[in-house]
C-alpha cells in the first residue's frame, strides 16, 4: 500500500515527532509508515486521517493488483 503521508505532512510544516506525540505513536512507526515499510492499523489510519482532515484514501492508496495473486 502506498501513501502520501510524507508530503502531507511536510506541505503543513509538521515534524516526524509532533505526528508521532499526536498519533501516541512513536517517530520510528511514522518513518516507517511513510518509507512504506509498515502498513497502519485501521484505527491509525482512521487517526491520521482526521488529525489532517481528510478521508482515509486520500492518504493511503491501495492498489488492487498487488493482491490478486
Amino acid at each position: 500500500m502506498k501513501n502520501r503521508l510524507e508530503e502531507i505532512r511536510k506541505q503543513r510544516g509538521i515534524k516526524q515527532e509532533e505526528l508521532a506525540d499526536a498519533m501516541k505513536v512513536s517517530r520510528q512507526t511514522i518513518s516507517s509508515l511513510e518509507n512504506g515499510r509498515y502498513n497502519p492499523s485501521v484505527i491509525l489510519a482512521i487517526k491520521l486521517a482526521r488529525y489532517f482532515g481528510m478521508h482515509v484514501e486520500d492518504i493511503f492508496l491501495y492498489e488492487e493488483e498487488q493482491d490478486e495473486k
